[in-house]
């Protein structure tokens, strides 16, 4: 097999070559810094900001409420340090990623109860607040089962809330997080219609560059500042700007947007005939999560007592790519954090895959994949 079955679009997603195209002027002649005076560099900025208006349009936001970041777990970050002090208590979701997770362990942590699809009931993060809170961060879609939970509800039980602590004179104010790295152009997500205060976009999760990413701040929201210096992006998060990644990134998530029905349409098809034929060669695999409620790409399996890494490294040395997890839990060994959260036993778990397809995936793909896929697990399953 020449060329490698990738399977693992969660993970990562290869930059669309229209992306490309409109970021290669601003890695070479286009390399001015856009803070500088002179009138290239000015233009430089119009572009910028013109890229800034862009991403602002498609979440429906404004320009000024887009603070340009490395990536999504800076946003997080971000969005955490600005708003929070010491010994702040903040709710997140049972399954959501290391991103959200390492940052929220800095301060005083509920964890609002998954049930065994992985969905955060709006009941069970009205369960985790208490009067000190004050951040809830909810992901619009996990990363490992696809779960699309459901924020809108969610944001109407945070304003609940809010209204009773005005009854009450409780003055603690309650914000609103999402991380939805792995649902750009793949669900709506106008700003106003989740109902969230701030929101974290991922260039990478959507056919963009690496290493760049958004944490928009709603207007009334004042953040403290990040990374200090020159005063870039609102001085929160000084240095110069990237402008080839913000203008590469205003364009994956242009065509993400423009393109989501019929690429979730033919990604879905595809993931449900790989579904189809692993649990029809497989009696004993277990589908994990909401087969309802999740992104057209994803399918996360376990087989009771597989070791699930000789499969992965049995596939890759056959020209498949997929995962166990994460990413960044699968690089360190260690047990899903989000199937504990849904109650999958530890024998389950240590037996898990996850398959990710993408608007490159081919239905040649999923017949060969899902053969070599049976092969393997039939192989270490014996062993």
């Amino acid at each position: 097999m020449s060329t490698p079955i990738y399977l693992d679009y969660a993970a990562a997603t290869p930059l669309d070559e229209r992306v490309f195209a409109v970021m290669q002027p601003y890695l070479a002649e286009k390399f001015y810094n856009p803070s500088a005076a002179y009138t290239a560099a000015r233009e430089v900025r119009r572009d910028l900001d013109t890229a800034r208006h862009e991403l602002a349009v498609c979440i429906g936001g404004k320009r000024d409420e887009v603070i340009l970041t490395a990536g999504a777990t800076e946003s997080v970050n971000l969005a955490f340090r600005g708003l929070l002090e010491p010994g702040d208590h903040v709710v997140i979701g049972a399954t959501e990623h290391d991103a959200v997770r390492g940052i929220a362990g800095e301060y005083d942590v509920t964890f609002a109860a998954s049930d065994n699809k992985g969905t955060i009931t709006p009941s069970a993060v009205l369960t985790a607040i208490s009067d000190k809170t004050k951040l809830v961060s909810i992901t619009a879609a996990d990363s490992e089962l696809g779960t699309i939970q459901p924020l809108v509800k969610i944001a109407a039980v945070i304003a609940d809330v809010r209204r009773d602590r005005v009854k009450r004179g409780v003055k603690t104010p309650l914000y609103f997080h999402s991380d939805a790295s792995q649902a750009a152009g793949v669900i709506d997500l106008h700003v106003a219609r989740l109902g969230v205060d701030l929101l974290t976009l991922n260039a990478a999760k959507c056919y963009g560059p690496k290493q760049v990413g958004l944490l928009w701040v709603a207007s009334h929201l004042s953040l403290k500042p990040f990374i200090p210096g020159g005063g870039q992006e609102r001085g929160l998060r000084s240095g110069t700007e990237n402008v080839a990644g913000a203008v590469g990134f205003a364009r994956a998530l242009q065509i993400a947007i423009r393109n989501r029905h019929t690429d979730s349409e033919q990604i879905r098809g595809l993931r449900d005939t790989l579904q189809k034929a692993l649990t029809t060669a497989l009696p004993e695999l277990v589908v994990n999560g909401s087969q309802k409620k999740r992104l057209p790409g994803h399918l996360n399996v376990s087989v009771k007592g597989l070791d699930a890494e000789r499969v992965v490294f049995r596939l890759d040395s056959q020209g498949v790519q997929v995962a166990t997890g994460a990413a960044c839990a699968a690089n360190k060994g260690t047990r899903s954090n989000v199937l504990i959260a849904i109650g999958v036993s530890d024998s389950m778990a240590d037996g898990s895959l996850r398959f990710s397809l993408g608007r490159q995936t081919t239905a040649v793909d999923i017949e060969q994949a899902s053969t070599l896929i049976v092969e393997a697990i039939r192989h270490e399953a014996s062993l």
